[in-house]
């Protein structure tokens, strides 16, 4: 039963049955043969389907939650039992927002020299997918905004409030400044993360506050691309200031504080709502919580 609906599950992320086969690592027909096993188990349609995938049924929006939840349930018990024999071992997958990705690679290298023999899988990714791939099981834990978006039910650990930098060329006119107004930024040159991240939108509204268009002629999701942008000069660039101070190091940028900074926007550890956590995530958030003090 819990293999078949693990592959409900991946049918159900992929909207496609061979995607969802190969996702699994099985054939298209063992995974159609799967389904229509576990349907005859339930005794309901689950997903339509004719040529080819048509969504799930309304049985089947009720069933996937279910699914979560058992196959949740199924890999917690998998972890205790392993931590029972062997101690804490296995891979935490963890996706974080771009402009926390310093903070992940310093709460994994604090991880792992208590628990060496868990690995680290760590994926940048915008602040929708980490909810999303947490609710799906593709990931175990997630660093996010705390007090910005909606998160629902989730456990959480507080990290850091967000502050923002300002970053340019060592020779442009706004360098070396103390600190720059958001006003400032009127007519600059910017280049900034893509509207889907959560940091954008943050920005954006900073900006339109002080009176300015938040328009960037230049987007990316990678926080490298932008402070790479900027030593190609003219291009300006807005980071929190732990990633700006990480990315500029030893390069020819000046680093400026934004004026004007009110509470900072909560960034911290997330994981699904569960009680008791799987010995593995536990510890993670008990890292997290020893990181912070």
């Amino acid at each position: 039963m819990i293999d078949k609906l693990e592959m409900f599950l991946a049918v159900a992320k992929e909207g496609h049955f061979g995607r969802a086969a190969r996702a699994l690592g099985i054939t298209q027909p063992s995974l159609s043969a799967g389904i229509k096993q576990l349907e005859e188990s339930l005794g309901v349609l689950l997903i339509f389907r004719g040529s080819r995938y048509g969504g799930l049924t309304p049985e089947g929006q009720s069933a996937l939650v279910w699914a979560r939840r058992i196959v949740g349930d199924a890999r917690q018990l998998k972890d205790e039992m392993r931590a029972t024999r062997h101690g804490l071992s296995g891979r935490l997958r963890i996706a974080v927002v771009p402009t926390a990705l310093t903070w992940a690679a310093r709460l994994a290298a604090r991880y792992g020299k208590a628990h060496p023999n868990v690995g680290f899988t760590i994926l940048s990714r915008s602040s929708v997918q980490i909810l999303q791939m947490i609710e799906d099981l593709q990931v175990d834990a997630g660093i996010s905004y705390l007090d910005n978006e909606p998160l629902g039910k989730v456990s959480a650990v507080p990290l850091y409030d967000e502050s923002y930098a300002l970053v340019a060329p060592r020779d442009h006119p706004l360098a070396g400044q103390a600190s720059v107004a958001w006003s400032a930024l009127d007519g600059q040159r910017l280049c900034l993360l893509t509207p889907d991240m959560q940091n954008r939108r943050i920005i954006n509204r900073r900006l339109t506050d002080a009176g300015v268009s938040p328009l960037a002629m230049v987007e990316s999701n990678s926080t490298v691309v932008l402070v790479s942008q900027v030593l190609a000069g003219g291009w300006l660039t807005i980071l929190p200031q732990d990633i700006a101070g990480f990315l500029t190091q030893g390069k020819p940028l000046s680093l400026m504080p934004m004026e004007g900074e009110g509470p900072g926007h909560a960034v911290g550890l997330i994981a699904p709502w569960r009680e008791p956590h799987t010995p593995v995530l536990e510890a993670l958030l008990t890292e997290a919580r020893r990181m912070v003090r």
